[in-house]
């Protein structure tokens, strides 16, 4: 049976729209919220920013002189300017002074053809190999390809089917011989 509603009892509906949630407005943030005053750097802003640095600075460093007026030898002959000290010792030797401009001249070129600022380099000679398992690289015994597999029975590494079929195949104490030379067998005493 339906509900009975009378046409002249609207204090359900008026409850309902007093009660409805969706009319009232409501914003999504707080008025209150400000953004946070303190910006948050990635890596590459970080780095990037460094190398300006460093480039500004050796900016500055290779245009020190540069900037210098160089007073004229009549100035310090006549004496109206003080000579500086050292200037007054001249390379005797030629041959020596065109090798500190050649080295002059070679370093200055090889800054120009590098780009500047610092180079991530992440190699380095003196650092040892990784021995964390996740950086070695694991090699099939029999093959030398990459091994992906390891086979439980004998513990032998194996690049694929082919393979694993000749490591089952082997015969008794070969299996040992190959962890030997691996390094990897077990001797009981």
């Amino acid at each position: 049976m339906a509900p009975v509603t009378l046409a002249g009892d609207d204090s359900h509906q008026q409850l309902l729209d007093q009660l409805d949630l969706t009319l009232m407005s409501r914003p999504f943030r707080s008025s209150h919220w400000k953004p946070s005053q303190r910006r948050n750097k990635n890596i590459r802003q970080i780095v990037a920013e460094a190398s300006r640095k460093e480039a500004s600075v050796q900016a500055t460093q290779n245009n020190s002189g540069s900037s210098t007026p160089r007073l004229q030898s009549s100035a310090t002959a006549t004496g109206s300017a003080t000579p500086l000290p050292g200037t007054a010792q001249v390379h005797s030797n030629i041959t020596q002074a065109a090798q500190s401009l050649s080295t002059i001249v070679l370093e200055r070129n090889l800054q120009a053809s590098l780009p500047s600022g610092p180079m991530a380099t992440y190699t380095n000679i003196e650092s040892a190999p990784s021995l964390h398992p996740a950086h070695q690289k694991h090699y099939c015994d029999i093959t030398g390809l990459p091994a992906p597999y390891t086979d439980p029975k004998t513990r032998l590494r194996y690049h694929n089917k082919e393979v694993f079929e000749v490591v089952r195949s082997l015969p008794q104490g070969v299996a040992e011989k190959y962890l030997e030379a691996r390094g990897a067998h077990v001797v009981l005493k």
